[in-house]
Parts: C-alpha cells; sequence; structure tokens
C-alpha cells in the first residue's frame, strides 16, 4: 500500500495557506487603512489644537488671577516695595516733585533779607543772594536723603501694599482703559499715585527743621508700573482671556482627551499630547524672556529699566511658575505613559521593582506580617485601585489655586508611593502555599 505524505486532492498545501493569509491581511489593511488614516489626522489635529490652548489657557489664568484675585495681585506686586531699583526710581519720582513744591528763589531772598536785618556786611550779604545753586543742590540731597529713607523703611512696605489692596478694585477698570482711581491707564501707562509717600516725606521734612515744607500742597504723583506703546492693546487681549479664563483649561483637557480617543495607539498619542503640551510651555518661556528685553528696549527716554525690569518681572512672577507647573505636569504625564507601555526599557523597570517590591513583602509575610483580606481585596480591585489613584492626584491638582512645580512633582511622588503601596498589598491566592 502506497502512502502519501502530500496533501489530499484539492486541499492547499501550507505555504499556499501562508500566502493566503497574507493576502487577505494586506486586503483587510488596505480596507482599514483610510480610517486609520483620517482618525490619526483628527487625533493630531486635535493634540495641536489642545497643546494651544494650554498656552493660551495658562495665561488667561494669570490674567484672571491678576484682575480677579486680590489676594494674588498683592503678592504679586507687594515684593516691587523692598527692590532696590524701584526704590530708587521711587525716590527720584517723589524728590522731583516735592522740589518743584519748594520756592528756591524764594528761600534765598529770605535768606538775603534776614541777613541785612542781622547787620551782615553787605558783601557777605550780597554773596546770599548768589546761593541758589548750592542750596539747589542742598535741598536735594537733603530731599532725596529723606525720600530714601521713607521708601527703604517697613513703613513704606506696608503703604505700598495697603494701597495695592485697596486699589485693586480699580485694576480690571485700569485694564479697559476707564479708571480715574489711584490705578490709571492713560498715554500707554499703568500708573498708581504715590501721594501718600509725598505726604510722609513732607512731614519728615518739617520735622527735620526745614519748615518751609510745611506749605507744600497735596501732590498727586503717578509712579508708572507699566509702559509701552502697545498697553493698550496687551490690556485688550487681557480682557478677553481674563472672561475666558476659567473655561480655556477644561476646555483644552477635553480637547486632548478627545484626540487621545480617537487615537489608534492612544498611549501613544497620550505621550505626544504630553509633549505638545511641554513644548508649548517652552515656547511660552521663551516668548517671555524675548518679551521682557523688546519691553525694555522700547521704554520711553530717561525710564529706569532697572525698575522697569524688576516691575515686569514681579508681573510675571506667578505666570512663569504656572508655566514651570504645567510644564512638568506634561513631562510626568509622558514618562507614566511610556513605562506603562510594553517597550522593552518599561517592562525592565517595571519588573525590577515589582521584583524588589515582592521581596519586600515576601520578607515581611516571613516575619510574621499577615495581610490576610486587605490583600485579598486589594488583589481583586487592583485596577480599580489604579484608577482611583490618578483620579484622585488629578482631583488635587485640578482644585488647588495655583498648583507650583513643587506640587506637581510631589504629587507625583505620593502616586508612586501610593501604587508601591498597592503593589506591596497585593497577594495573589494562587501565590499562597497550600497547607
Amino acid at each position: 500500500m502506497t502512502v502519501s505524505n502530500g496533501p489530499p486532492p484539492g486541499r492547499p498545501r501550507d505555504g499556499e495557506l501562508e500566502e493566503l493569509r497574507r493576502r487577505i491581511s494586506e486586503l483587510e489593511g488596505a480596507r482599514h487603512e483610510p480610517k486609520h488614516r483620517l482618525r490619526a489626522l483628527g487625533s493630531c489635529l486635535l493634540i495641536i489644537l489642545a497643546s494651544v490652548l494650554a498656552l493660551l489657557a495658562v495665561v488667561a489664568v494669570w490674567a484672571n488671577s491678576i484682575v480677579r484675585d486680590t489676594d494674588r495681585y498683592v503678592a504679586t506686586v507687594a515684593p516691587l516695595a523692598s527692590d532696590p531699583a524701584v526704590q530708587q526710581a521711587v525716590t527720584t519720582r517723589v524728590t522731583d516733585a516735592v522740589l518743584q513744591q519748594i520756592d528756591v528763589d524764594g528761600l534765598v531772598a529770605e535768606l538775603s533779607d534776614a541777613a541785612k536785618q542781622q547787620g551782615v556786611p553787605p558783601r557777605i550779604a550780597s554773596l546770599v543772594g548768589d546761593l541758589d545753586g548750592p542750596i539747589t543742590s542742598g535741598l536735594k540731597e537733603l530731599v532725596s536723603g529723606t525720600v530714601m529713607r521713607v521708601v527703604s523703611s517697613d513703613a513704606f512696605a506696608t503703604v505700598w501694599e495697603d494701597a495695592n489692596r485697596r486699589a485693586h478694585d480699580a485694576v480690571d477698570k485700569a485694564l479697559t482703559g476707564s479708571s480715574d482711581s489711584v490705578v490709571t491707564l492713560k498715554d500707554d501707562q499703568v500708573a498708581i499715585d504715590v501721594a501718600p509717600i509725598v505726604a510722609q516725606v513732607k512731614q519728615r521734612l518739617v520735622d527735620a527743621g526745614l519748615t518751609v515744607a510745611s506749605k507744600i500742597p497735596d501732590v498727586h504723583t503717578d509712579f508708572v508700573v507699566v509702559e509701552g506703546k502697545d498697553v493698550g492693546k496687551i490690556k485688550s487681549y487681557l480682557r478677553v482671556l481674563e472672561i475666558v479664563g476659567n473655561w480655556l483649561p477644561v476646555i483644552a483637557v477635553l480637547i486632548a482627551a478627545g484626540g487621545v480617543f480617537l487615537a489608534s495607539h492612544r498611549r501613544r498619542a497620550l505621550i505626544g499630547a504630553a509633549i505638545g503640551v511641554f513644548l508649548a510651555m517652552v515656547l511660552l518661556g521663551v516668548t517671555l524672556t524675548v518679551f521682557r528685553a523688546v519691553y525694555l528696549d522700547h521704554l520711553p527716554a530717561g525710564t529706569n529699566e532697572d525698575a522697569a525690569g524688576a516691575v515686569y518681572d514681579a508681573l510675571v512672577r506667578f505666570l512663569r511658575s504656572s508655566v514651570r507647573a504645567v510644564g512638568a505636569l506634561a513631562v510626568v504625564t509622558a514618562l507614566g505613559a511610556f513605562f506603562v507601555g510594553p517597550s522593552r526599557g518599561a517592562v525592565l523597570t517595571r519588573h525590577f521593582f515589582g521584583t524588589g517590591i515582592a521581596a519586600g513583602r515576601d520578607v515581611a509575610v516571613s516575619a510574621g506580617l499577615r495581610l490576610g483580606p486587605v490583600g485579598r481585596f486589594v488583589h481583586r480591585f487592583k485596577t480599580w485601585i489604579g484608577a482611583a489613584i490618578l483620579v484622585v492626584a488629578a482631583i488635587v491638582l485640578f482644585t488647588w489655586s495655583y498648583p507650583t512645580m513643587a506640587v506637581v512633582l510631589w504629587t507625583a511622588v505620593i502616586v508612586l508611593a501610593a501604587f508601591g503601596i498597592r503593589e506591596f498589598l497585593d497577594t495573589d491566592p494562587a501565590d499562597r502555599p497550600a497547607h
């Protein structure tokens, strides 16, 4: 009898089956390729839009906080009271305002008349009449020193903070150009009236023996906080961002989530979205630095550049903090999505830490630790517990008024610790020794 090792008549060989399967797979792939491309394109566009909105959201939240949060506004401008450049600029401004109110010619005339009445020789009396320059110089030095002592004192810091706190209600009007209060926006300037400082200087001059200072009337003079030809345009943009400030972050997150959900490879899309947001924060940080240089280069002649730089840095201090916080959150998100993936590095990292935690758990169990129902509960609901950890972390970050980079990093550390505890408490019943 003849035995045949080939396939029955009419039945395809193994090679033919493989070729047939390959062709079917190619046909199915070709059929679904347009759909996948559309999904990838849609996901990419949504992620790019979310990244741009994330940039605008950070600026909007900052603008909203400056306009609507009094404590935030005061915390923004309060450090300026102790900045040497700002103190010098205020000193110069107040000194000039006070000297304009003192009649030097009248003082010289009074001295000349007094000299004549005291029987001073005519030659000396005539010399007194030529003291305009020295008297002016001495008065300027006296007033400037007095102003500097006032400005560098704790009293000035208190006056500065209290004035800005009272003035905060006018900030919104100042940004729209309709304020007539202590914070004004006119001639492309945002200025604060420093009349209370002039009043303190006036009293100190009188106490020092310069009685003529008592005749100085109430002087209202402005200290310019922001100045530039584009202030009028900027305040319009900030007004728009202030209106949408509460919604842009939510919209950006929802659009990013839509982009991730639409993608075929959602984990990769999540990494892409996180990288997009990080790059947006880098762009915003660079823009703030470049705009600072441009702003200082276009200041009007005679403006104290150091003071203007200090004011700019104070105004954007919390904006920079938000940029760092969102950037750190994006990096943490990207790293988290990477290390839960199937790449060799991610698998080795998870295996390394998982093995170490398991070894520690075995040592604890050998020492008498009994996890019992807790271990079984954690094993049964392990996935849900992980999701709950992430949800709680997200809620903490979203409800935190103004999270900093430190808050983000500490939240990430606590999340990692929580996952480590979950892994430690996870006891698989199949791994328990039989009795």
